[in-house]
């Protein structure tokens, strides 16, 4: 790809994501200075010219989720200060998602203020993978291209050889059904739901399931996000219950945290099948986890922004190859 008009530079969140997108375009890292000064407040200074450039940051606001937005926001300003003429955020996992209504009285909606914060900075565009609900695209008022992992994590599973005869695709609960039923459209199979029962806040019963057949099946269940992994290995356990021959779980994104690996480890799952968006900490390299990178995908959006070609008819006329980056 002719570097033209185009830069692309990285914060500290994800190098090795950034580089694979730099490599799947044959275009340079770009070069910019990313620190803090000696109190914790977050500094950049872009080391070459972009005065009149397509210019994509590429930044998840994942753990430590406020330095890391912090560091997109001093990022993008600097850019918009130095005369870019477009400004891409490409945030493969946006932070905050999470708190995306008021569920309470006298709560934030943080992931409609983290929008804002995006905006003000001087975002002309956000690229964002996979966002806990599809609602908050309308949180921006600058364009919002929402990809998805699904094309790697499903060309994956479809390497492993099961019949799709065998295969029961399991939505851990009500909220994933939409997604479930997509990668049932990919993998074939039959579809369940698990019927989640909450008792308290903090508590929840996972003890219903709809649909199926699951007994003898191989299963997998698909959710965007793992965070301590209470509810995927629940949902996990309950179908291996139900007599499940083997179970896998697929994610967008690993943020495993709290007591999420030692869960994982001690659950009924086969393996744990994650897209690079948030970078693995030492402690998450288990042979149960296996991380493919999501770079073809952003990359080739990169591309089809840039060229202002359509962004969502690479889903029906390309096939990525997943990469496994450990």
């Amino acid at each position: 790809m002719s570097v033209g008009q185009l830069k692309i530079f990285s914060g500290t969140a994800n190098r090795p994501l950034f580089e694979k997108i730099c490599d799947y375009l044959d275009l340079p890292t770009g070069k910019m200075t990313v620190e803090k000064f000696p109190d914790g407040e977050s500094f950049c200074r872009i080391e070459e010219d972009v005065r009149g450039k397509d210019v994509y940051v590429v930044q998840p606001t994942c753990r430590p989720v406020n330095d890391t937005l912090m560091e997109l926001l001093v990022m993008i300003d600097a850019i918009r200060r130095a005369s870019a003429a477009r400004i891409n955020a490409v945030v493969p996992y946006f932070g905050y998602a999470r708190q995306d209504r008021k569920d309470e009285g006298r709560v934030p909606i943080s992931a409609k203020l983290a929008a804002n914060l995006l905006e003000c900075a001087g975002a002309s565009r956000v690229i964002a993978l996979d966002l806990h609900s599809a609602q908050i695209q309308g949180f921006f008022d600058i364009p919002l291209d929402h990809l998805s992992a699904s094309p790697v994590l499903d060309e994956y599973i479809n390497s492993l050889g099961y019949d799709p005869e065998e295969v029961v695709v399991v939505s851990p609960d009500a909220g994933s059904i939409k997604r479930a039923t997509k990668h049932v459209a990919a993998l074939g199979g039959s579809l369940a739901i698990i019927d989640k029962r909450r008792k308290s806040g903090s508590e929840v019963e996972q003890a219903h399931l709809i649909g199926g057949p699951i007994e003898g099946r191989v299963a997998f269940l698909f959710d965007d996000m793992i965070s301590t992994a209470g509810s995927i290995c629940g949902a996990a356990k309950i179908v291996k219950e139900m007599g499940a021959r083997k179970v896998y779980v697929a994610a967008s994104h690993g943020i495993l945290c709290g007591p999420a690996i030692q869960r994982l480890q001690e659950a009924p799952i086969e393996e744990v099948v994650l897209s690079d968006t948030i970078p693995l900490l030492p402690e998450h390299n288990i042979p149960k986890i296996k991380a493919l990178t999501c770079a073809p995908i952003l990359a080739e959006a990169i591309k089809r922004i840039h060229k202002n070609e359509s962004v969502s008819e690479m889903f029906k006329t390309l096939n990525f190859t997943s990469g496994q980056y450990q």
